[in-house]
């Protein structure tokens, strides 16, 4: 699921429709979420979030006197009782407070446990005091994000002879003593799989509460549910949506409830939905308790509360978080990822969704290495019903609903509306079927039907190789696949068509195959690529996920306590269940070792969402889970708090990131991962990686399948270990002669015992011809700078400079939208636009447009739309800035010759509108005379090293340059890197 507002888009390459209904998650598979034909960023806020320096109670390691360290002991639970984490928590308290005091600002949150910092309503000088105030070290506006199990319990072996149950003493206490902390839209109480019957007393260390309000007493929680609390506060100031919800952490979307019961739920619970049993349903830590973090309502969850309702689980002392919540722009240092980063260090094992909007590249959410990012795949049971025609063919879909007789058959878009959502005529469709399109907004459709008097709906899917999901419909439907919808249309057309629908029934077979929706690798954080970390970790059912519902959810006929849905939320509270039951198996586990041992283990037999393609690692990371061999996996890759600095620091994203000296040195591909990802292979890159020994003394032996095209070689071959012992080892990848440039390739190593230990690494690696800085900068009217690049290939070699360009600006008003809402699939109909056209000439090597904070004249929030001009006026949108303040960027190469238009949007000004200058360049494809680019070498070498020199002059003083030099082989461009000047 994704955040409503992102960072830098560079490049737009695809738009989807995403029309939802309801709460913060819509029933059933939930749709994508940005920047889509129709959406752009909505909601705006006066809330921020104030990061200081100071280490949160839960990750303190000491070194402040007279406050000794915090960070509970691994495998013990973090205790915000004991003195020493109270007298520390009180001097963050005080640090809040003499910042916050020191302008004038009343907090809204402390964060204390998982975050140090606070979030609180700031005016314009507030915020620019604040933003030179010492201490401090970063401030974010508040933004919404969005939320994104009958027979998985089997399919995953946990009831197996020997099986991860087995090996907990059965079903029947698996996870118990395990807290699981759930941060979604809440929890239905009364469900019965959270049934209290037979549990003892709440484990000890456990600190939570249960916070009363709407339709709840502190006597909802239970010996199984042992804690609830609500988070509102900011998402109050966006606006709209807490009056359609319980101000109390009760569920009335479903989705926490369906989260949590996958997670956690009780053991044989009857499942039923429309009268109609399905079987019993388990949660994957049976015995566990749980706790509610509700912070998403109708419309969304915002950040502020999202980060208030970690800390909140981490200070109360559960041991896993679920997240099925979604965020479009996988920045590293989010509030909400930093707060999980210092969950780690707490102990916390951490789950989240990797989003809904695949099957495209790079859509992946939760980029950051401490979160065990989890992909969603099919299992083997579905829900099928069939609906038979009248000319005698039938088509199987998927339903949970009951059976329909021979009705009437209608065609949808012959009775008002081919998607059914409104419009269809009532004399049209009254008693009949109604044949719809769509693959979002599912129950929404058969609503629709309902609403105009249809009886039943045959819906087929927008795209063919669209999941297809079972809903709680509010009339007998069926999800069928886009060709057979299209047969059925074509019999509609006949003489009094008629059609009928059999009951949604359980069904073996097939499985193992991604999700259409599960979002992709490789990963890519605001405008900067990460390929060199792999992303998602790993799949997990996600598809028909029969688990919990509240009875007043917002989509889907009400009055049901269960749903079969679909989503990435689905998936990611298996792994959090599967956590528990780790932690439970071993209690000093810490969280990376459990990240490690699912990946390392992980199975491959997984196909892409058509069905017939082996599905790769972009796909499904290390692969799908499997329980019972992460239970011993023989080897683990330790990662620490220093490690995850040490990769912050490798992105150029920090230097202290978060410690009191600097973070340690390391190439990005050198971060301990279980994988091994090299973005930019130039010929030879080798990584190093440390694995611990977590089962008996042994020697591990390597085994290789190299990615075609490169020659992979690991030193040593062999490791001996001692038990608890850790080793070293080097993998070099070099380019051979079969290497296809700018392509990644696949392939694995994996270490064995020949004792039934194999640890499996993926290995991804892309070949490119040239690794070369995207990007380096210069200042002073004349001056020079340099810099290397990495050759990956044997012949010439030039270099060539284009440019540098002075920014043409334009200053402009723009006025704020008050709605606070951009449609970018009708971008001339928003309201708070200024509309800026201009012509790109043909050759033109890149395109930029940038907005600087500086260049504004308030506190404003300006966001960028760009669009080419195409034949008749139609505007196709190829790249969008919206971050939560005005520093934009859009960045187009080779935008090939024609007129664009560039939107500015006020989404939120400081005052009624905000004067900007926006700064534009389009450079050109040869030297203009200012610029010199020479290298030390001609001639390209296999993992060769040329040095680049550039040198300019003649610049004007307070004139932002840009420009560009070209690498080529004497024939073919092979590469660039953008050269920034600011005299």
């Amino acid at each position: 699921m994704k955040r409503l507002v992102a960072g830098w888009i560079v490049v737009l390459v695809s738009c989807l429709i995403a029309a939802t209904m309801g709460a913060a998650g819509a029933q059933g598979e939930e749709s994508p979420g940005a920047p889509a034909a129709g959406a752009g960023k909505a909601g705006a806020s006066d809330v921020y979030l104030v990061l200081l320096g100071e280490a949160p109670a839960g990750a303190y390691e000491g070194g402040i006197a007279g406050f000794p360290a915090t960070k509970p002991a691994a495998g013990k639970r973090f205790n915000k009782k004991d003195a020493k984490v109270q007298r520390y928590v009180n001097y963050l308290r005080s640090r809040h407070a003499q910042v916050a005091n020191s302008v004038g600002a009343v907090r809204e949150y402390d964060y204390e446990y998982s975050l140090n910092g606070f979030a609180a309503r700031l005016t314009k000088a507030q915020l620019a005091k604040l933003r030179t105030t010492s201490g401090v070290v970063s401030i974010q506006r508040d933004t919404l994000s969005q939320v994104r199990t009958d027979n998985t319990p089997t399919f995953l072996g946990l009831n197996a002879g020997g099986g991860l149950w087995s090996q907990l003493g059965g079903q029947a206490s698996a996870g118990e003593g395990v807290i699981i902390g759930v941060v979604d839209t809440g929890i239905w109480p009364e469900h019965p799989s959270f049934a209290a019957a037979g549990f003892g007393p709440v484990p000890a260390g456990w600190n939570g509460t249960c916070q009363s309000g709407q339709l709840w007493s502190q006597q909802q929680c239970t010996n199984k549910l042992i804690g609830a609390r609500y988070f509102h506060r900011g998402f109050g100031h966006f606006g709209g949506g807490l009056k359609d919800d319980y101000m109390s952490a009760r569920d009335h979307d479903g989705h926490g409830t369906h989260t949590t019961s996958t997670a956690g739920g009780n053991a044989n619970v009857n499942a039923s939905i429309f009268g109609r049993s399905f079987g019993t349903v388990s949660g994957m830590a049976p015995r566990a308790r749980v706790a509610a973090y509700k912070a998403c309502w109708p419309g969304g969850c915002a950040v502020s509360d999202l980060v208030g309702a970690i800390d909140a689980a981490v200070g109360d002392g559960v041991d896993v978080i679920n997240y099925s919540i979604g965020d479009s722009d996988p920045d590293f240092l989010d509030a909400d990822d930093v707060a999980f980063l210092f969950a780690r260090q707490a102990g916390v094992f951490v789950a989240a969704s990797a989003g809904n909007s695949g099957p495209g590249a790079s859509t992946v959410d939760h980029g950051g290495p401490w979160l065990t990012t989890v992909g969603a795949s099919t299992q083997n049971r579905s829900f099928v019903s069939t609906a038979t025609l009248g000319n005698g063919a039938a088509y199987q879909g998927a339903s949970v609903t009951p059976g329909l007789a021979a009705t009437p058959l209608v065609d949808g878009a012959t009775a008002g509306s081919e998607g059914c959502l409104t419009g269809l005529s009532p004399a049209a469709v009254t008693g009949k079927i109604v044949l719809c399109k769509g693959s979002f907004s599912r129950a929404a459709r058969s609503l629709g039907v309902k609403n105009a008097g249809g009886v039943g709906m045959i819906l087929y899917t927008a795209a063919e190789s669209d999941a297809l999901l079972s809903d709680n419909h509010y009339v007998p439907a069926v999800h069928i696949r886009n060709s057979d919808g299209l047969a059925i249309k074509a019999y509609a057309a006949t003489s009094a068509p008629t059609a009928a629908l059999s009951g949604g029934a359980k069904v073996f077979g097939g499985g193992n195959t991604m999700a259409a929706f599960s979002s992709r690798g490789p990963l890519v954080d605001s405008a900067r690529s990460t390929g060199d970390l792999l992303k998602p970790d790993v799949t997990a059912p996600g598809v028909q996920i029969l688990a919990g519902n509240s009875p007043t959810a917002f989509v889907g006929s009400p009055g049901q306590l269960f749903q079969a849905i679909a989503g990435t939320s689905m998936s990611s509270p298996h792994t959090a269940g599967i956590g528990a039951l780790l932690r439970d198996l071993h209690p000093n586990w810490t969280p990376d070792m459990m990240q490690s041992a699912l990946m390392t283990s992980a199975r491959q037999d997984v196909m892409k969402e058509d069905g017939s393609t082996p599905a790769d690692p972009f796909d499904f990371g290390a692969g799908h889970i499997v329980p019972n061999s992460a239970a011993d996996p023989g080897l683990v890759y330790p990662a620490g708090f220093d490690d995850y600095r040490a990769f912050l620091r490798s992105q150029g994203l920090c230097t202290l990131c978060f410690g009191t000296t600097p973070a340690p040195v390391i190439a990005p591909t050198d971060f301990n991962a279980p994988t091994i990802t090299v973005r930019s292979l130039a010929g030879v890159r080798t990584a190093t990686r440390t694995v611990r020994n977590v089962g008996p003394a042994g020697t591990y032996t390597v085994s290789v399948a190299a990615p075609p095209g490169v020659d992979v070689v690991v030193t040593p071959s062999a490791l001996t270990l001692g038990a608890g012992a850790t080793a070293s080892y080097q993998v070099s990848f070099t380019t051979n002669p079969t290497a296809v440039f700018d392509e990644y390739s696949f392939g694995s190593l994996t270490w064995s015992d020949g004792a039934g230990h194999s640890v499996r690494s993926p290995l991804v690696v892309r070949p490119v011809s040239i690794a070369a800085p995207a990007s380096v900068a210069g200042t002073g009217a004349a001056g020079s700078l340099q810099y290397s690049v990495k050759l990956g290939y044997a012949g010439s070699f030039q270099v060539a400079p284009q440019g540098l360009v002075a920014a043409t600006t334009e200053t402009r008003t723009v006025v704020d939208d008050p709605t606070d809402n951009f449609d970018a699939g009708a971008p001339d109909a928003n309201q708070g636009i200024q509309v800026h056209e201009f012509a790109v000439p043909s050759g033109t090597p890149l395109l930029r447009v940038q907005l600087f904070d500086e260049f504004t004249d308030g506190n404003d929030d300006i966001d960028l739309y760009l669009y080419r001009v195409g034949a008749g006026g139609v505007l196709t949108l190829v790249g969008a800035s919206f971050t939560a303040t005005s520093a934009e960027l859009i960045d187009v190469a080779k935008p090939g010759a024609g007129t664009y238009r560039l939107y500015a949007h006020g989404f939120a000004t400081d005052g009624a509108d905000a004067v900007y200058t926006l700064f534009r360049w389009l450079v050109p494809d040869a030297a203009v005379g200012n610029m010199t680019a020479t290298s030390s070498t001609a001639t390209a070498t296999v993992g060769g090293t040329a040095d680049i020199t550039v040198s300019w002059t003649g610049l004007t003083p307070a004139v932002k340059y840009l420009g560009r030099v070209s690498y080529s082989d004497g024939t073919t461009e092979v590469g660039g890197t953008l050269v920034t000047v600011n005299p």
